[in-house]
């Protein structure tokens, strides 16, 4: 069955849209995962939906393993690697028949190994992937609380990691245990989509922490008198000096899993309990969003793509670090991207490749800094120039001038909102003028967690609860949704993340003000008179049910200081300076 018979079947079904299944086959092409799993991904379709979809077809029962309890003597039918490898997992014995679960029809050639270990005809029932695989960590694996229990868990008093010498710590991390438990500790961090792993030394605990759709979860903590060599282990693998343990360092783990390609930037520091680490984790076979995932309003997406079709002209991508910008970016070059153009991209670190793009990772260690591979950048001759971050005067002039010079140059600035973006840069030592002729235009965001749709309660807000969206009582939504939690989102209440926009426009009011030096909330207040704000796009979502009412005031608090019109620190202090 291919996967256009497969979407047929479920758009007929009712499960999803014609569009949804459109946008996953774009998606199929790029990534070659079936197509139900990148409905499943990109939240369109239950994965249970899609099982009971896949059993009506194949004609094979279902069964729901988290109620099912595996036999002891079926755990050693079949060799664990095999087990793993094919995700199929025996359940019965009847005689001349073995009863196996799989979420893989369609692997014959498992079958007919299993037929030729065990002598018997197999049966298959249909189970979900996420069942197989909890089952195969329970019954035919170790997971990382499990090896935490064996180790002696991580709880009381233990030996202070000042009690073990370097080479001790050193050997230690190279034990077989200790490899494991980091490789589980990551793999496992993998699986559950998070962008974080941080390893928080305590006075008598050692916490895991696991950074999920923004949100910090802890997880059983292993023995503290492991720390030195877990620390140690982690310090190996990322190519640190494990000696020094005193100063701040910066390496990089490169990963192949059986289902995914992880680059890991790894940073430590020390405090008064030993050495932090933060794990930043950029899965290399993850699926490309594409525009029309970012969430962008139809209004908003509209002005945008009429930007990245110019052909000069320098367009930012604004917001705090990990909200998002560079997978907006990569977005817009994917979409505008075609064989006559030559796409020239340098970035810190190359986070996705991009087919048909030239990419050039950062080395500040070797001389290539963002200044010094701009500037040879533009000898290249491109059409199109992607530049990580914009951090320092030298880099935002040559990405100004060689849009000037008739490049389309995309970019990121660490600000919080659009028109803030416009005075970092004249802050950073830009002529205004620079900044007023070059700048097509300005995308700030944040990213709020999406509400999962399998257990989202629908509730009539109160006008209370609107207060700082600046609404009439008339225009309050008569439902919202609020999260509950279940089985697919962990109990979480929450399942992916999607963004909150606002798209500044250049033009010849706001090109005045910018030359005048106008303040961010000077510039915000004509901005606004044109532009749909984070919040407001917020509320659209709040409307469709998409996200809750307090993840959007939490990621756009900062538009309370602003509606209020009272000025940053740091415009105050420009004003001061100014005034001087």
């Amino acid at each position: 069955m291919t996967g256009k018979e497969l979407g047929d079947i479920l758009v007929k079904k009712g499960l999803v849209r014609a569009d949804q299944v459109d946008a996953a086959l774009r998606l199929q092409k790029e990534s070659g995962e079936p197509l139900g799993k990148v409905l499943c991904a990109m939240g369109h379709l239950r994965e249970d939906d899609l099982y009971d979809v896949l059993a009506e077809v194949f004609a094979m029962p279902r069964i729901a393993l988290d109620r099912y309890e595996l036999p002891k003597e079926m755990l050693s039918i079949l060799p664990s690697d095999f087990v793993r490898e094919h995700r199929i997992i025996p359940l019965s014995r009847n005689n001349s028949t073995l009863v196996c679960a799989t979420c893989d029809p369609m692997d014959f050639s498992a079958i007919e190994a299993i037929r030729y270990a065990t002598r018997c005809d197999v049966e298959l029932q249909l189970a979900t992937e996420r069942d197989i695989q909890e089952t195969i960590e329970k019954h035919f694996g170790v997971t990382v609380q499990s090896m935490i229990e064996e180790m002696g868990g991580g709880s009381g008093a233990d030996e202070d990691e000042d009690g073990y010498r370097i080479d001790d710590v050193s050997e230690l991390a190279r034990e077989p245990t200790l490899i494991n438990l980091v490789n589980l500790i990551i793999s496992q961090a993998i699986a559950d989509r998070a962008s974080d792993i941080h390893v928080e030394p305590f006075e008598r605990t050692l916490k895991i922490k696991y950074r999920i759709d923004g949100v910090l979860h802890e997880m059983p903590p292993p023995p503290k008198r492991f720390q030195g060599a877990i620390v140690s282990r982690i310090k190996i693998m990322a190519g640190m000096d494990i000696a020094e343990r005193y100063v701040p360092q910066d390496g990089h783990i490169r990963i192949n899993l059986p289902d995914a390609r992880v680059d890991i930037r790894v940073s430590t520091v020390p405090t008064i309990h030993g050495e932090s680490v933060v794990m930043r984790l950029l899965n290399k076979s993850a699926l490309l969003i594409t525009l029309d995932d970012l969430g962008l309003g139809d209004k908003t997406k509209e002005r945008f793509l009429q930007l990245i079709h110019r052909p000069y002209g320098i367009i930012l991508v604004c917001g705090p670090t990990g909200s998002g910008k560079t997978t907006t970016l990569y977005a817009a070059l994917t979409r505008i991207y075609t064989s006559e153009k030559k796409i020239i991209t340098i970035e810190d670190p190359v986070e996705y490749e991009l087919e048909g793009v030239n990419q050039i990772p950062v080395r500040p260690k070797r001389g290539l800094s963002f200044a010094t591979g701009l500037r040879h950048i533009v000898r290249q001759d491109p059409d199109i120039i992607m530049v990580g971050e914009i951090r320092d005067v030298e880099t935002a002039e040559i990405a100004i001038r060689a849009a000037l010079t008739g490049h389309l140059v995309f970019s990121t600035v660490h600000t919080n909102d659009a028109p803030g973006a416009v005075t970092r840069l004249v802050d950073m030592g830009v002529e205004p003028f620079l900044v007023a002729s070059s700048t097509q235009g300005i995308l700030a965001q944040r990213l709020v967690r999406k509400l999962c749709n399998h257990c989202k309660q629908p509730f009539r807000p109160e006008p209370i609860m609107f207060r700082d969206f600046n609404m009439e009582n008339e225009e309050i939504p008569e439902q919202v949704f609020r999260p509950v939690g279940c089985e697919d989102c962990r109990n979480r209440g929450f399942l992916g993340r999607t963004g909150v926009f606002e798209l500044l426009l250049m033009n010849d009011r706001i090109h005045t003000l910018v030359l005048e030096r106008a303040s961010t909330a000077d510039i915000r207040r004509e901005a606004v008179k044109t532009m749909t704000t984070m919040r407001q796009d917020g509320l659209r979502k709040i409307r469709e049910g998409i996200t809750s009412i307090e993840e959007v005031l939490q990621a756009t608090a900062q538009e309370m200081i602003t509606d209020s019109e009272e000025l940053t620190v740091a415009e105050k202090a420009r004003d001061t300076i100014e005034d001087e």
